[in-house]
């Protein structure tokens, strides 16, 4: 089973949740997509990590070859070909890598160069195997790490955590697209229902199953619940604002590893999950 957990914006508690349900899911896999920001490994700290480099392919043009067709140029609809000064210019950092200039140069002047874009860290920490993307510095997406770390995942593991980005960007529909279930994670304030719309709308346009995880929760008024009633949006837990679990979350440990009653609240959490996906 493969449970994806999204948050409208970064600070909502979506690694928090993600790296608990991991914790308690006995013999699980930790994946963290946000590969522009991973910090799931810093609560697991996971030992024994390999690293492996990530590549794509980039166009390098031969100019002694090229006719100046700009064919290539023409079909590009990233904008990363131009024509300048008599040549074929490559934008690299904007390249999607999906190599339609190299088949169709009629001339053969295009060859491809790879180029690594980030990591994958591998590793495991208490029996919870730990797969981390990490995206290099100034690259503009980070949907092929996630691509290369989500088949890397161990198939006979009985649950598949997938810690998303951020936001609705291509890098979480990349995240999402296989997933089983979907946990939506939401502050209780207008902000955060704000943001809980946009993942909501994501899943529904992937249909998905999915519930919400309300974090921080304290008494008054909860903009994010109400829009899960108004919307029918199940919540299938709601974690209150606690000093305790912020002053230990703040350490870099893991809330279910230092506290009964929160490795009772997730076990409880990934049951429920369970059952939603029996249904």
């Amino acid at each position: 089973m493969k449970i994806a957990v999204l948050s409208g914006k970064g600070g909502t508690g979506k690694t928090l949740v993600s790296v608990n349900l991991a914790s308690v899911s006995n013999n699980g896999t930790y994946i963290d997509c946000d590969v522009e920001e991973p910090n799931g490994h810093l609560f697991f700290k996971p030992e024994e990590v390999k690293r492996k480099e990530i590549s794509v392919k980039i166009p390098v043009v031969n100019h002694d070859k090229c006719n100046g067709c700009r064919k290539c140029v023409d079909f590009c609809k990233f904008n990363a070909l131009a024509f300048i000064g008599n040549k074929v210019k490559v934008f690299e950092t904007v390249c999607h890598s999906c190599g339609g200039c190299n088949l169709l140069c009629p001339e053969m002047a295009i060859a491809e160069k790879d180029k690594v874009i980030g990591v994958v860290e591998t590793g495991s920490s208490e029996g919870i195997s730990i797969i981390t993307g990490i995206l290099n510095t100034g690259e503009e997406t980070g949907v092929p790490i996630i691509k290369e770390i989500l088949k890397m995942q161990d198939v006979y593991s009985p649950v598949t955590i997938i810690d998303c980005p951020p936001g609705s960007s291509c890098m979480v529909m990349e995240s999402i697209k296989d997933a089983d279930y979907c946990v939506l994670v939401a502050e209780p304030t207008l902000f955060g229902s704000h943001n809980l719309s946009m993942v909501y709308e994501l899943v529904k346009l992937f249909e998905k199953p999915f519930g919400c995880v309300l974090n921080k929760c304290i008494d008054g008024e909860n903009p994010s619940e109400d829009f899960c009633k108004e919307h029918g949006i199940p919540v299938i837990e709601s974690i209150p604002f606690d000093i305790n679990l912020g002053t230990i979350n703040s350490n870099g440990d893991i809330i279910t590893r230092k506290d009964k009653v929160y490795f009772q609240l997730f076990t409880n959490l990934l049951n429920r999950i369970k059952e939603e996906v029996d249904l």
